[in-house]
């Protein structure tokens, strides 16, 4: 193994150990696939819950499923520690998730990625979560190709990344 290569792995390794240590409270972004089951749509609500519940600030977008039960979560333990950034206006999110974001006091919209498709737009959404987090915490699928580039991108940009597989 190169010195070079030693080196990152040591830096890799102290910031983990850093953020593990870390008492104080983290922006924590929580991201992952609309498509999950209600077991684990249940799970991390829970997960969000005790996250906000400690202080921490939770950056998620508006999807439904892994997003929704995240927000939910957050809500439910302090929303001035939430912050939800979509990938376009308001208005282009699904029905069931407006009633929801209506009440998200930390709202960001993106209506200059409406002309785009929604995959385009949530690539440019993701890497704006990740710019504004210190760790990642990602439920995805092998094939979630969006969520999978963005832990990519978030461990090249040194955050924490967490990533849970549903399959």
């Amino acid at each position: 193994m190169s010195q070079s290569a030693e080196i990152d792995q040591l830096d890799t390794l102290a910031q983990e150990l850093a953020a593990i240590q870390q008492t104080s409270s983290k922006r924590i972004a929580l991201l992952g696939s609309r498509h999950v089951p209600i077991t684990h749509q249940h799970l991390i609500e829970m997960m969000s819950y005790a996250l906000v519940l400690s202080g921490n600030r939770l950056i998620t977008s508006g999807a439904t499923g892994t997003n929704a039960a995240a927000i939910k979560g957050a809500m439910r333990a302090d929303p001035n520690l939430l912050t939800v950034i979509l990938p376009q206006s308001l208005d282009k999110q699904p029905r069931e998730s407006q009633e929801q974001l209506n009440q998200v006091l930390h709202l960001v919209e993106n209506p200059e990625n409406d002309h785009l498709s929604l995959g385009e737009a949530s690539t440019l959404c993701n890497r704006e979560i990740i710019s504004r987090c210190q760790q990642l915490i990602c439920f995805a699928f092998h094939d979630s190709q969006t969520l999978l580039q963005t832990c990519t991108e978030a461990e090249e940009q040194r955050k924490v990344v967490t990533l849970f597989y549903f399959d």
